[in-house]
């Protein structure tokens, strides 16, 4: 059996406490390959490839069956404001 969408937002939720968290299980539910987007105070500071370690290091147990592992967005709050912000002003123009 493999990791569900739950058990990945759970152990992401417990452990970095996102403002925003997205998970797609791209594996077609077998819980191989999941997508993700997260928002964190956690990622202030630190770079992209820090972000998808720490990400990664709180998903320890559950990337023992995971195969495939696409993290989309690793932003801090500051950044998805300014993103969500910038996607707002154009699709008002």
């Amino acid at each position: 059996m493999g990791v569900t969408k739950e058990q990945v937002e759970s152990s992401l939720t417990s452990k970095l406490n996102p403002s925003h968290l997205e998970v797609i299980d791209t594996s077609g539910g077998c819980g191989a390959s999941f997508a993700i987007e997260i928002v964190s105070e956690q990622f202030e500071g630190k770079r992209l490839l820090e972000r998808h370690r720490i990400v990664n290091g709180a998903l320890e147990e559950e990337m023992k069956e995971i195969h495939a592992l696409s993290i989309k967005k690793a932003l801090t709050p500051e950044q998805w404001k300014q993103q969500q912000e910038s996607e707002k002003s154009k699709s008002d123009a």
